[in-house]
């Protein structure tokens, strides 16, 4: 299947082409037709299957068809996006191509100065791309009028309700008209999710293109057991010793991804962090940088790194796994995406070890493990359990029976650390 068989507009076939395309991918082939149909939809699809250009396309032809009177253009679609950074990839998308169409758009979210926005929203917009608190920023100041929308898209509405955008949510489907056309679009599906489109969804087309909860098949995955103190110094040697150019590292916090990237530095690897706290400008140039190579390591939370969209990253590391099985899906779509091939490596310290359980469990398969010479880690220290996303701390903590039996001085063929191989410091072999 090519894209001219979809019933795309010559128009649209154009900027396609332009960008590269031919042939589209399987979220594409089945989510456009069904959307030009004017059904709703719930799509699930891992990050990286090229879900932007399957609702902005379908999108952008069912407006052009039938175009607003002359005047004041109203907002006709709304996408919401959990992110900045997901907003201003889906804004892009949707400019590029709608180039040859006379629709206009734009994008607003927080962080930034709201002036503009709400001079480009005095002009009128046909498409309008938002996360939700700044979309009802411009509410309550009365900038924005959304009585008149007739596409609602919610992009990674997953990550929406993990960030507790649930209730913001709410507020927005309140503001808009009852008949109108939704688009939901989530990479995993939870009973959150279900429940979300039960109640905004009528009679919709499901569609799936990867078995529920599982990671994209083209990342290849990969535990390096090792100890939390020596993390650091294991990522610049994997790094150095493997010549790593671009590398997307996860940290938990963003005082961690801070200091991991001012050490990366001392250790004579480029690196920026990213994450909430930095200024919207900041967060764009860390990103530029990266891309055009002249940052090697970008240091993420797994809040900023949502709708980063890199071509051919070619490797992820979880520095620290995360708090909620279902991000770490999400972090290892980064890389493997549109067809290639990516690499993901978990640093993993005797202390995340039931988060990498449920991890496994949630995949339904193991990670192959790999301890790497001169890294072993030192099975006779006791599990410190995390606690609401944070290590306990002090002298407090008294250890279980398990723990202190092994003070005494744990083998290698402790089962707490089952399945793993080992390998020289030279080299690792690849995940299977």
């Amino acid at each position: 299947m090519t894209f001219d068989n979809l019933g795309l507009s010559a128009e649209l076939l154009r900027a396609v082409s332009e960008q590269g395309y031919s042939v589209p991918t399987p979220i594409q082939a089945k989510a456009i037709p069904v959307v030009l149909e004017g059904r709703d939809i719930l799509a699930g699809a891992q990050t990286g299957t090229g879900k932007t250009a399957g609702f902005t396309l379908p999108l952008l032809q069912l407006m052009n068809a039938e175009k607003p009177a002359s005047g004041k253009r109203p907002v006709r679609a709304l996408i919401l996006t959990p992110t900045r950074e997901l907003a201003a990839q889906v804004g892009e998308s949707v400019s590029c191509y709608g180039k040859y169409l006379p629709i206009s758009s734009t994008v607003i979210f927080g962080g930034v100065n709201i002036r503009p926005q709400i001079s480009a929203l005095r002009k009128g917009v046909d498409i309008l791309v938002a996360t939700p608190g700044r979309l009802l920023d411009h509410v309550s100041q009365k900038t924005l009028d959304l009585s008149q929308v007739e596409f609602l898209i919610l992009d990674e509405a997953d990550r929406m309700l993990d960030m507790g955008f649930i209730h913001d949510i709410r507020k927005v489907l309140a503001l808009l008209p009852k008949k109108r056309q939704n688009l939901l679009f989530s990479a995993t599906f939870s009973n959150e999710i279900k429940r979300l489109a039960d109640g905004l969804l009528n009679a919709p087309t499901l569609i799936e293109v990867a078995r529920r909860n599982t990671a994209a098949e083209s990342v290849a995955q990969l535990v390096h057991q090792v100890d939390k103190k020596r993390k650091r110094e294991l990522l610049s040697f994997l790094i150095g010793s493997k010549n790593w150019r671009q590398v997307l590292v996860f940290t938990r916090t963003k005082h961690g991804a801070n200091r991991l990237s001012q050490q990366l530095e001392k250790d004579g690897i480029s690196s920026a962090a990213i994450h909430g706290n930095k200024s919207q400008g900041a967060r764009t140039r860390a990103l530029a940088n990266f891309k055009k190579g002249e940052v090697r390591v970008l240091v993420a939370t797994d809040i900023a790194a949502r709708g980063l969209d890199i071509d051919q990253l070619p490797h992820v590391v979880n520095y620290e796994l995360p708090n909620v099985s279902e991000d770490y899906i999400h972090r290892i779509g980064r890389t493997g995406r549109a067809g290639n091939e990516g690499q993901a490596v978990s640093l993993v310290c005797v202390d995340e070890l039931k988060l990498l359980k449920d991890i496994e469990r949630l995949l339904k398969r193991e990670i192959p493990k790999e301890v790497i010479e001169g890294f072993e880690p030192d099975l006779s220290l006791p599990a410190e359990p995390i606690k609401n996303g944070r290590q306990s701390r002090g002298g407090g903590n008294k250890p279980n029976q398990n723990q202190r039996q092994n003070r005494g001085g744990a083998k290698p063929g402790n089962r707490r650390w089952s399945g793993q191989k080992r390998s020289s410091g030279a080299r690792t072999s690849g995940a299977k």
